[in-house]
């Protein structure tokens, strides 16, 4: 297991830290976008991305704002829900990651949590040749807008039971989907999956989602129709 920091180029000349983990034999990269006021020290993506290279995969925890941006968020909040900004970033290391030769040839799946699942989507639709799945940990998908439909890689929506307003959300912006999708909602959960047994099922479902895409979604490869 190969385990470094980062820093990763965005668009417009900055640099984004990130944590990469590259195990020996790689099927697939997984990048993490976190959710708003958070960053690539996020508990509970750290804990799913620590189950996902056990499982064999790579992952990368990327920061998407920069350390000045981060500062100035703090006071205004002015680029947390910056859909465009924040999923640029994301490009940025789906493209950074097609750049190096350990993982130029892996498909790479996308896992955003809060406003990082809306990041995700949009990169997903940007770059459709790379991105094979995505997964939303209590996320908006809501807020990628009108990218919904022209996302092409299947998509995992995992939600709480107990967070009623986000569930909603995500019911609605499934039916805006285009690609193979499923809504997956944990029973008793709320939000931030802090109940026992809440994180633990949405890491067993988003590592299937990342070794089999879509899974038995309708309209994926082996699934229903």
């Amino acid at each position: 297991m190969i385990l470094e920091e980062v820093a990763l180029p965005a668009a417009d000349g900055s640099a984004l830290r990130g944590d990469l983990a590259l195990p020996a034999s790689v099927p697939v990269m997984v990048v993490f976008a976190h959710g708003s006021g958070s960053s690539r020290h996020s508990p509970r993506n750290r804990v799913v991305a620590a189950a996902l290279r056990r499982a064999g995969m790579g992952t990368l925890l990327m920061d998407l704002l920069t350390e000045r941006e981060e500062r100035h968020d703090l006071l205004t909040a002015e680029y947390r829900f910056d859909i465009g900004l924040l999923s640029s970033r994301v490009v940025a290391a789906v493209d950074w990651l097609a750049g190096l030769p350990a993982t130029r040839t892996l498909g790479v799946g996308l896992f955003g949590a809060s406003t990082g699942a809306a990041a995700a989507l949009r990169a997903a639709a940007e770059r459709p040749a790379r991105v094979r799945s995505v997964v939303s940990r209590g996320g908006r998908p809501d807020l990628a807008g009108d990218a919904l439909a022209r996302v092409a890689a299947p998509v995992l929506l995992i939600v709480g039971g107990e967070d009623p307003e986000v569930l909603r959300l995500n019911r609605e912006a499934a039916g805006r989907l285009a690609a193979p999708h499923r809504v997956e909602v944990v029973p008793g959960a709320g939000h931030l999956f802090e109940e026992p047994g809440a994180l633990e099922h949405v890491v067993r479902a988003a590592r299937e989602w990342f070794r089999r895409p879509g899974g038995d979604a309708p309209g994926a490869p082996g699934g229903r129709t």
